[in-house]
């Protein structure tokens, strides 16, 4: 059997959970890799068979996604010679995490697609939803990536498609410490609105992983680095909370760790906000702002509450179920 598996480059979760996915794909079939996405932060350890722009949000600098820069970066002309031009007939099966190339490549060219991915879970019945209706983004996650047949992952598996977070070995193998530091993740702000509130609380030490940083640097007890897997997971493991976007690996990862978690969805960001009610059901900290003056992030902070689910480690009986369901379709 021939695979492609093709991953959503923007945002490093994706990316995340591929690292645990390809070398079980690779034990079971012949495989090649596709990847799309303009902020690509992480050096995937991988050989990349297909690089495209594809179709990405931008992240912006004022906590959400930039719809002005999204909109200037999209090359639609590219974007459809990418689809029509991809050979997606020469392979036996098309395994999708979110990512739009491969899947409307499928869709033109009437090939089965299958689609793993967190979003695919997102839309699923039982999943919380935020207060605030939003058909746009329920529109774009729903045709985003069309599959033939969909499977996902959630912080709560729900059906016989829909699974537990993928927690990857180096997470999973950890042995956790507190060294009192905060680990903060939060692409969609500028490195001077984070400073701004961080300063606030002086006599804590932030360990910030910024895409918009090239270098490390420090401000007061605020560490500044480019965002690095291997730098990241060490100060994600020893550290006492994380404070990042409402996304999916990393919460799944500090709440598998039990680590104190605060989260911040993204503006324009309907995933996120989905993500961020099903946390906040679970006990999790949400804050609907990031600021200094913010009396839940001040709570957060004193707080010894943190929320542990120990996930099963079941990537390779889900990737062999689909597999075999693949094949008998």
């Amino acid at each position: 059997m021939k695979i492609l598996y093709a991953i959503q480059g923007t945002g490093n979760g994706h990316l995340a959970r591929a690292t645990e996915i390809v070398p079980l794909l690779k034990e079971m079939a012949d495989t090649d890799l596709l990847i799309s996405g303009t902020q690509v932060d992480l050096n995937f350890p991988f050989e990349i068979q297909y690089k495209f722009t594809g179709l990405s949000f931008i992240f912006g600098k004022n906590g959400g996604v930039d719809i002005l820069k999204t909109i200037k970066q999209f090359r639609p002309f590219q974007f459809l010679t990418d689809i029509v031009k991809l050979p997606v007939k020469k392979y036996d099966l098309i395994l999708t995490d979110f990512e739009p190339v491969s899947a409307w490549a499928c869709k033109l060219q009437r090939k089965t697609c299958i689609g793993l991915s967190h979003q695919n879970a997102v839309l699923h019945p039982a999943t919380m939803k935020p207060e605030k209706e939003d058909w746009l983004g329920k529109l774009i996650l729903k045709h985003y990536a069309p599959a033939s047949f969909k499977y996902g992952f959630h912080f709560k598996q729900f059906d016989s498609s829909n699974y537990t977070p993928v927690i990857r070995k180096a997470i999973r193998q950890a042995r956790p410490e507190n060294r009192g530091h905060y680990t903060v993740y939060l692409p969609a702000f500028s490195n001077d609105e984070i400073e701004k509130v961080l300063s606030e609380f002086p006599e804590i030490s932030w360990e910030v992983f910024s895409k918009h940083s090239k270098q490390t640097y420090t401000v007061g007890k605020i560490r500044f680095q480019p965002v690095s897997l291997e730098n990241f997971n060490h100060s994600f493991i020893n550290c006492e909370g994380v404070l990042c976007t409402a996304g999916f690996e990393t919460p799944a990862e500090a709440m598998f760790m039990g680590k104190k978690l605060c989260v911040i969805p993204m503006k324009n960001q309907y995933e996120q906000a989905c993500n961020a009610a099903f946390l906040a059901g679970m006990g999790v900290t949400v804050l609907s702002e990031f600021n200094s003056d913010n009396e839940q992030l001040k709570f957060w902070i004193e707080n010894k509450t943190t929320t542990q689910i120990k996930y099963p480690d079941h990537t390779k009986e889900i990737l062999k179920k689909i597999l075999s369901r693949t094949v008998l379709n």
